[in-house]
């Protein structure tokens, strides 16, 4: 396993991060412990959750998710230290109009029930799931800069931030002397780049954040279970990848499954290899939900494209118009 640091801190994380999206939703908690097992076996330090995971399913309240991963650490004593926790906030937590978003009342708030299903009394990476437009930015930052000084947080980040909605974020932390987001989790992919690289991607590397992306495998576009002409399984999953059905990605599945041969390799393993070969990724977000799928996952760091590989991925997939530079 290979570690990078946080952006411009010192905390080292795994190459790969495991994303817990599925635990609570498609993984039961015995299921999810494999899981989790397995991961740290595998020397993979950094765990992404968020309090909200997985609150779609019925019957799930939310925070299923860090409940799990606690009593995973517990039941298998985990050394705390050895382990780099990163969790989310500003979800909709219950049904009083302070349950969500990420006023100092509910940060305040929702770090506490986080820190008690997670069974720890610090969080490693406290991340803004997503902006929330009623709330000042500087009560948001103040809220965090306060965590921190209190130990319950050891660095913050963001998610799904626009770059001039990270830059007005960076900016406030700048002038109060304010602890800043450290990192971004964007939506990031083969077949959606434009999303990151068009304004995210310069900010992250002008102030130094890391990157942890989200979806690296397009929720399994990437992977190559979708075909041409094949009909689509019948789940709400396979619904949402509908989008990514056009002859310019079926044409880039059949590029990566020549390049996947030519490395012994599998189309996920070339779509992580891809990204893992930026050196602007700091971890990109895996989510697998059986023990072989996180094997071929972690197998994608033996995984090394050629240049000329790197450059026929890029030119299909590539989002700018002709006459742009």
């Amino acid at each position: 396993m290979n570690y990078k640091n946080l952006g411009r801190t010192g905390l080292k994380v795994s190459s790969l991060c495991m994303g817990t999206m599925q635990f609570g939703w498609s993984l039961d908690e015995s299921e999810s412990h494999k899981i989790l097992s397995a991961t740290y076996e595998a020397e993979v330090n950094f765990f992404d959750t968020a309090d909200v995971y997985s609150k779609w399913v019925p019957g799930n309240p939310g925070g299923v998710a860090e409940a799990y991963i606690g009593n995973w650490m517990k039941q298998n004593k985990i050394p705390r230290d050895q382990i780099v926790l990163a969790t989310k906030v500003r979800g909709e937590m219950g049904k009083q109009p302070n349950d969500e978003g990420l006023s100092r009342v509910h940060i305040m708030n929702a770090v506490e029930a986080s820190l008690r299903r997670l069974q720890t009394d610090y969080i490693d990476l406290y991340q803004a799931h997503w902006t929330d437009e009623s709330t000042p930015i500087e009560e948001t930052m103040r809220a965090f800069d306060d965590l921190v000084r209190q130990g319950k947080v050891r660095y913050v980040g963001a998610s799904n931030y626009a770059a001039w909605e990270l830059m007005q974020a960076l900016w406030v932390s700048d002038k109060y002397n304010l602890a800043r987001y450290d990192s971004l989790q964007p939506h990031y992919n083969l077949i959606n780049r434009d999303e990151f690289e068009r304004e995210l991607r310069a900010v992250c590397q002008t102030y130094e954040l890391a990157v942890i992306p989200y979806s690296p495998l397009a929720g399994g576009f990437l992977t190559g279970k979708y075909r041409r002409n094949e009909p689509l399984p019948e789940s709400k999953r396979a619904e949402g990848r509908k989008r990514a059905m056009t002859e310019k990605n079926f044409s880039l599945l059949y590029e990566m499954e020549a390049i996947a041969l030519l490395h012994k390799a599998s189309i996920a393993q070339v779509a992580l290899a891809w990204m893992l070969a930026d050196p602007v990724i700091t971890s990109p977000i895996i989510g697998a939900t059986s023990l072989d799928q996180l094997n071929e996952n972690i197998g994608a760091l033996k995984i090394h494209l050629t240049s000329e590989e790197l450059t026929t991925l890029n030119n299909i997939t590539a989002w700018k118009e002709d006459d742009e530079d």
